[in-house]
């Protein structure tokens, strides 16, 4: 997991510009921290992400990461407009990556387990965050949704992470129907681990990470590992982001994502 000239192993202390990050008893808390914009996914937030991963990845005194995100949506998907080179000024003393950053590759190359608070409601790209999750624990009331197709895009990469999780069958359905599912289906499929009132949330995760650090950390990031090899496929992301940026470039698409902000319904032309 080497995405950093330099070797991100040093300390989390950083000016960070759309994540918070913190060490405490062999376990990483990585707390997306954009609610103004809904958590939505901006290239540096990608990058901090990718920063503090490969930290917890070479940190042999880390021994889980703790995915949680402030506001009350968890993560809207990626910004697109930031993407697209239009974006608001930030500090961040997080560098570029040395090679791209994609979100369906780095959660599999981490050989750490990864826990998932879901507090609040995730869609779109946001769902990398459960399906590169080991546990996901989750507040009853929370919704997910996949409304790419209704933009005229597809989450072709989503999809993909989503085929490790999920049954095929469901997979493909949720991606072209475009529908938000509760936690409940969700658990049902065995996208989340385990569904809770809010107010017991802290202590079901809490459980997690505990009976996390009473086993091997060798034995684990060995495990995960070999769990990396026998699911990746080499190549496929690349692929599948390809993909996404030729539907990007589809008048469909350009359709889709104007109707959104006109606050009307598509007109689509199939192009």
């Amino acid at each position: 997991m080497n995405y950093f000239e330099e070797n991100s192993t040093n300390s989390l202390d950083q000016t960070w510009a759309f994540i918070n990050c913190e060490v405490a008893d062999h376990v990483m808390t990585l707390t997306l921290n954009r609610p103004a914009k809904k958590n939505a996914l901006h290239p540096q937030m990608v990058n901090e992400i990718a920063f503090a991963l490969s930290h917890a990845h070479h940190n042999k005194d880390i021994r889980a990461i703790l995915l949680k995100a402030e506001g009350d949506v968890f993560c809207s998907g990626a910004d697109l407009k930031a993407f697209m080179g239009v974006s608001e000024e930030f500090e961040s003393t997080i560098p570029s990556t040395t090679k791209q950053v994609l979100m369906g590759e780095i959660f599999q190359e981490v050989h750490k387990p990864i826990i998932c608070q879901l507090h609040a409601n995730i869609m779109a790209g946001g769902l990398f965050f459960l399906t590169g999750s080991h546990f996901v624990i989750a507040d009853q009331k929370v919704t997910l949704g996949l409304p790419e197709v209704k933009r005229g895009l597809f989450p072709f990469q989503v999809l993909a992470a989503l085929v490790n999780k999920i049954s095929k069958s469901n997979a493909i359905n949720w991606c072209i129907s475009g529908d938000t599912i509760t936690a409940q289906k969700a658990l049902e499929w065995g996208l989340l681990t385990e569904v809770v009132e809010g107010k017991d949330l802290t202590t079901a995760t809490e459980n997690i990470i505990e009976k996390i650090k009473g086993n091997s950390p060798n034995a684990i990031r060995l495990g995960l590992e070999a769990y990396e090899r026998i699911t990746k496929s080499d190549g496929e992301h690349q692929y599948l982001m390809e993909m996404l940026q030729k539907t990007i470039m589809s008048k469909d698409a350009q359709e889709g994502i104007n109707a959104f902000k006109e606050k009307r319904n598509p007109v689509w032309t199939g192009e």
